[in-house]
């Protein structure tokens, strides 16, 4: 009973999951991008518990690679790579972040990041792809329309409301 009234029964895999940045990039040269964190968000009324799993796992240590996230609330996922070497560079890595509800074993929702180890930062011309353009675009829109809305709000800044409409922004750009 108590069931019905929270939530329908989700199907296995079909809950979208809220992660950011959907792509690392580590720079051999650069020993600060050797650490790069992620961030999981649970715009849901439900704790979730979630797994991070990974393809090449000598590779990498993910801090906390298992955990829970409260309702409406985000953790930080610490990732570091810790096999930098010229055999690693341009190779694709993916990172599988797997939830699901508390109490349930099975997984309702995934993302996949993709990982990429580059020589150097400033040896990499910046190369645009039509999808990453229009996501851009995408971003910046929704950062105007952000911005004017809370421009023309009064009173106190509602921080469970921005933090909504940022998860529905978010939520726009999931596979």
């Amino acid at each position: 009973m108590q069931q019905q009234s929270r939530q329908p029964d989700l199907v296995e895999g079909s809950l979208p999951v809220f992660v950011f940045p959907t792509e690392l990039v580590f720079y051999a040269d650069e020993q600060a991008s050797h650490k790069q964190v992620l961030t999981l968000y649970n715009p849901y009324e439900f704790a979730l518990k979630f797994k991070v799993l990974c393809t090449a796992p000598n590779k990498y240590t993910v801090v906390d690679a298992t955990g829970a996230v409260k309702p409406q609330c985000c953790v930080d996922i610490v990732i570091r790579h810790r096999d930098v070497r010229a055999c690693h560079y341009r190779v694709i890595d993916k990172f599988r972040l797997q939830v699901s509800e508390q109490s349930q074993r099975k997984a309702l929702g995934r993302k996949e990041v993709i990982a990429t180890l580059l020589p150097s930062a400033a040896q990499e011309q910046p190369q645009v792809r039509p999808q990453e353009e229009e996501r851009s675009m995408k971003e910046q829109l929704a950062d105007r329309v952000f911005f004017e809305q809370t421009a023309f709000q009064t009173g106190a800044f509602h921080s469970q409301r921005a933090f909504m409409f940022l998860i529905h922004i978010l939520g726009s750009y999931c596979d």
